[in-house]
């Protein structure tokens, strides 16, 4: 699997889509969005093809060797077939980082724990949502 940076591609409507579906509902979360992955030194959106479609997305935001995952989606399709966590591991073997965190929600989690992160409760950041911090400490070769 190969996956490469797209923040160029912001405005594709197929890029928008997969955001789209990483993000709370809502016109507004999709534009700011939008804006982290346009700011220079700002977050970086990579994207995995297949056949030359855009099945899905990965944004992340680098802080010296710690990547943090801000946005996650695969198109509804694709989903169940392990696309989010190759994109995951081939991100991880690309950028080598010591850590990677994400933070979700309860729908979320059994995927992340699945992939070998460790699994921390934030309590409900939101009414009636709890919310999850997700850990993989990259062990040294």
């Amino acid at each position: 699997m190969m996956i490469k940076n797209i923040s160029s591609r912001l405005d594709d409507i197929e890029v928008k889509e997969l955001l789209a579906y990483s993000v709370f509902p809502d016109p507004d979360r999709l534009d700011e969005a939008v804006e982290a992955y346009r700011k220079p030194n700002g977050l970086d959106l990579y994207g995995y093809e297949e056949d030359e479609v855009l099945v899905g997305i990965i944004g992340v935001d680098t802080n010296g060797d710690e990547l943090t995952i801000k946005h996650i989606a695969v198109t509804p399709e694709n989903r169940g077939k392990d696309y989010g966590r190759g994109m995951i591991l081939e991100l991880m073997l690309q950028q080598k980082p010591a850590r990677v965190i994400a933070e979700t929600d309860d729908e979320s989690v059994g995927f992340y724990r699945s992939i070998g992160f460790e699994i921390y409760s934030l309590g409900e950041l939101y009414p009636g949502v709890e919310r999850f911090r997700c850990v993989y400490e990259v062990e040294e070769e």
